[in-house]
This record gives structure tokens, sequence and C-alpha cells, in this order.
């Protein structure tokens, strides 16, 4: 079906295929396999992030979905409820031509019960779940390409017995791992496949699985090293051609971990989104019906250029109920029809995946719950950013660097690598755990004072919105229009106007010429968040890795918020 889709409502669809009382008692009920049309559910997922356990409402907004802009917070998610809504969705005559696929950032960013054990729960729970498909996302390249296959092929990390395999050998998933803009650079080789081919009642139906382009600028490069990304509609374009020519399939749904933003937010069904995702659906063939997209981490039901394109929120709190309707004559997509599904938690949970949970819950316990030091008062250590792009976690996480790294004067941190706060009281390993999940070693390096400039200036030019790095041992100044007008330009960094003023080190004016010993984590170190200047750093050295960092800094005594005086902004 080629610009001809048209996304319909539930009701809409079974007004569609009713037929009149009077033409039923006049034919004969055809055989299956000489009905004209094939009807097959896809049930659709993205950004769940290892969250097995079910959120708390109350404490975070990540523990509730909002249907529509004034309806109530309605609480959702959990690996078990999940299983539950999946398992009703697929019961019935729709089960036998049912799939499960997810749009990637299955893994990754995931609390600790997850984490803790390398992401393995997670891989078991969505094996439990049904899973058939997952499109791999910028996050499933976490701890590195050969750490991703072992997710897919199984096996222990024998050097780490408490981590790895620690309540049975880890069998790896038992649903397809896809990677189509995922290439060798020496041979082109795709990481994994590029696609799957799913038949239903004598129909072929493709799945092109890719990630963004950008995975790099947000990963660590060392753990993709001789790997490259490619442009997501070009390999779709590619790989759909080669799915008509070579396998004789029509119907063709594209698994994409890139997407878009709706705004204003109308609804978990609505769409009127931008991003990246237009411009690759406007980019990609007419041969494509259908996109299941992902990493913004928004709901939304679209039909953009002629094509659906859906995306189910995160942490498994919707599921996109997706119904094909396959024309038996073309062997093409004829009708699409979506929508988002709540995983409410008033259905009974999935006992075996229950049970997983608790089975980690038990060997996690005692790792999670020691105690690392005090944060006095009643006051936490939070994300919550001033104007000037200041928190108290990036305070408290670039001290604790700074104090690790003899020898350097100065310390950053990206924000996005701050995932929880801490409440006052004692801290455990779990909570200062789920503030820094990623396992990223510090990395000291020598820069000069004018790279240290660029450094600062990359927070607002090349990136698309706003990055404002947490420092150590460093003061400045920032105009708020200055940094407004080479913000998502594409302007040259290198002779872009510079919003920063009155930059200390130490106490000190910085010099342009002169060398700095600074500290940054391993993802920055590699160019993470579009940092590139890091890359040129040099008489570099790996340290501590950031939450042991974290643990010796709480050792040191108690730890009150800091202050939020390092950085000012002027309008």
């Amino acid at each position: 079906m080629r610009r001809s889709h048209r996304l319909l409502g539930g009701l809409a669809v079974a007004a569609l295929f009713a037929l009149p009382a009077a033409a039923a008692d006049a034919k004969p009920k055809p055989k299956p396999d000489e009905r004209r049309d094939v009807n097959v559910q896809l049930l659709g997922l993205n950004d769940f992030h290892g969250q097995l356990e079910p959120l708390d409402p109350t404490q975070t907004s990540s523990g509730y979905i909002v249907e529509n802009p004034d309806g109530p917070r309605i609480t959702a998610g959990g690996a078990a409820y999940l299983a539950e809504h999946i398992r009703q969705l697929e019961s019935g005559v729709r089960k036998k031509n049912s799939l499960v696929v997810s749009a990637g950032d299955l893994i990754g960013a995931s609390p600790l019960l997850s984490a803790l054990f390398h992401d393995e729960p997670t891989i078991e729970a969505m094996n439990e779940i049904g899973l058939d498909l997952n499109a791999v996302g910028n996050h499933e390249f976490d701890e590195g390409t050969a750490e991703l296959q072992r997710m897919a092929e199984g096996g222990c990390i024998e050097d780490k017995p408490q981590e790895s395999c620690v309540l049975h050998p880890f069998e790896g998933a038992d649903f397809g791992f896809l990677a189509a803009n995922v290439v060798r650079a020496d041979t082109g080789e795709t990481l994994f496949a590029p696609y799957a081919i799913r038949k239903f009642q004598g129909i072929k139906v493709g799945f092109i699985g890719m990630t963004l382009e950008g995975t790099p600028d947000i990963v660590s490069a060392a753990g993709i090293a001789g790997y490259e990304f490619l442009d997501e509609a070009e390999t779709a374009n590619r790989y759909a051609e080669e799915l008509r020519s070579e396998h004789g399939v029509e119907a063709i749904v594209v698994l994409l971990h890139e997407g878009g933003t709706p705004s204003p937010f109308a609804g978990i069904d609505s769409c009127n989104v931008s991003g990246p995702i237009v411009d690759i659906v406007n980019r990609t063939t007419d041969e494509v019906d259908l996109f299941v997209t992902g990493h913004t981490h928004q709901p939304y039901v679209c039909n953009i250029d002629g094509r659906p394109v859906t995306s189910a929120s995160s942490l498994g709190r919707l599921v996109t109920d997706i119904d094909l309707t396959l024309d038996r004559k073309t062997r093409d997509v004829e009708q699409v029809s979506a929508n988002n599904v709540i995983v409410t938690r008033d259905v009974e949970p999935d006992s075996v995946i229950n049970q997983l949970i608790a089975d980690y819950q038990v060997v996690a316990a005692p790792l999670a719950a020691r105690p690392i030091g005090e944060i006095p008062g009643a006051t936490g250590i939070t994300r919550t950013t001033d104007s000037s792009g200041e928190s108290t976690a990036g305070n408290l996480i670039a001290d604790a660097q700074l104090a690790a790294s003899p020898g350097s004067v100065a310390a950053f941190m990206n924000p996005g690598g701050i995932r929880a706060d801490i409440n006052a009281g004692t801290v455990t390993y779990g909570e200062s755990f789920a503030m820094q999940p990623f396992g990223n070693n510090l990395v000291q390096m020598d820069l000069t004072g004018a790279e240290i400039r660029l450094l600062l200036k990359q927070q607002w030019c090349g990136q698309s919105s706003q990055r404002i790095l947490a420092v150590s041992g460093v003061t400045y100044t920032w105009d708020l229009s200055v940094a407004q007008s080479i913000t998502g330009t594409g302007v040259n960094c290198a002779t872009a106007a510079d919003p920063v003023s009155n930059l200390l080190i130490g106490g000190a004016p910085v010099v342009d010429s002169q060398v700095y010993r600074i500290t940054v984590n391993s993802f920055l170190a590699d160019g993470g968040d579009r940092f590139f200047v890091l890359r040129e750093g040099d008489n570099r050295a790996g340290s501590l890795v950031d939450t042991d960092a974290l643990e010796q800094y709480f050792a040191t005594g108690p730890k009150a918020p800091p202050a939020l005086d390092r950085i000012n902004v002027t309008p």
C-alpha cells in the first residue's frame, strides 16, 4: 500500500470489515485460505530501560501516564503488569498472527535491579513476555558491542561471578536483535541481521531494525570501535528494495530508535510531532508501510507523509496495539490502525515475572543496602537545575571526580549521566548506583585554556538544545542571548560567538595557552554528547569507576548539598 494508508481507530476498523447481514447469509463462509484479507497484530514497545519493578507514582512522574492533557495521573508500568497486558491483548483469534516488537533501548540506563547484573534480568523477563524482535537503540551500546552480542547469544562474564549468572547460566535472548545501520567499518557487515521476515497465513512481512545515526555522539567511542552508524532513511530504502526484489516482500515495517516530540501534548494517541523522525520518514521510500519509533520517550500515533508512525512513551507504561490488514492479492498493507494502551496495575501481575524479580531482589538487596555515606539535614541532593544549569547532584559528582583525580584542577560532568536523586540521611550503594548507572571510568587529560573555552562553548554550539556541564574547580558566567544565538544553528563552533566570560579555574583567570589537567568520565572523554574537543585531550590516564569515586568521596565525611554558585547566567 503506497501513500494511501489510513490510520483508523478501532471502531472504524470494525466498521470497515463488518458485512451486512443479508450479504453474509447469501454467501457460504469462505475457507481461511480464500479470504482476501489477513489481519496481523503488532504490539510495540520502546525505551524500556530495564524497568522491571513498578515505580511509585507519588515519587516520580515515571510511575504514571497522563492519557490526555487534562486527564488524571494513571499509575502505570512494571514488567509483571506489562506481561499480563500483552497476554490479554494477544488473546483470541488474533494471537496466531501477533508479534511483539521493540524500537530499542530495551536495556541500558537501567535501574539497579537490572544494571547490577548487566541487564541479564531484563533479557530474561522479555523472553518470558514473548518479545519477538528488538531494534537496537543507543543504550544497547552502553557496555559496547561485545557485551551487546552476549546479551543476544548468552554466556557469563567469567571474572564477575557476583554480577553475571548469579542465579543460573545466562542463555541470552529468545528474540532477534536487528541493526540494519550498524556496520563494521572494514567489511560493511551488520552487527546483527538488518531485517527479519515473518509469514502470516502465507503473506510475508519484513521488519527493518535500526538505531539513530547519531548513536556515536552519545555512547562511549571505545565500546563501538570499528563500527559505523549509517543514515536511517538511506538504510531503510536499501533494505526495503532488497526485501522486495530478493524476497518478494511487499509489507514492510521499520522499527527505529529515533523519534519526535509532540507539541503541545494532546494525548497519548495524538500527533503534532517535530524532530528527526519527520525528516527520516519524508526521505524513506513509499515501500515502507509503518514506523514503530522511540528514543524521545514520548507517546504518539501519527500519520507522516502518508505513513503511520507510533511511539509508546517509555519504561513499559504503554503498549502500542497496531492492527495491519494485509491484502491477499497484492500481499501488501491495506489498512493500519493503532492506539496506545496504558499498562495499568488493575490486572493480575504475571507470576513468573514477579518471581524473577523477587529472585533478583534477594541477591541484589545486600549489595544495594550497603551504606556508603551521609547527607545531613532534611534536603537531599537532586538533579533539579537552577537558571544557570547547575544542580546539587551535578556539583556533588564533579567534586567527587575531582577529589579522586590527583593532579587535576577541574572536573566536568555531563547532565545526562545523572539518572536519579539521593534523599537526605544515610546514602546506600543502591542510591549511588541509581544516580550513575553507566559504570564509566574517570579519565584525566590535558587541555589548553583555549580548548576549555571551546568545551564550554560546545554546551550550546553544535547542540540541538543547551547541555550545561556540571563543574568543579571552575566558575564562569554565560550570556543567555548569545547562547541562544548559537544553539541549534549549525554554526562553526570555532568562530561562533562565545557566551562565556569571567572563566576562572582555581580562582585564577584561564589563560588560552596554558595547559590544564582536567577530569571527565570516559563517555565524555570519547566526545560523548557532542563535546568533541575532549577527543583532543593529551596525556590521558584512566582511573576509578565513577561510582567508586563517589563512594570514596562520601567516605571522607557527610556531604551537604553543594552550593549553586559556580555558574552564573545573564540575560
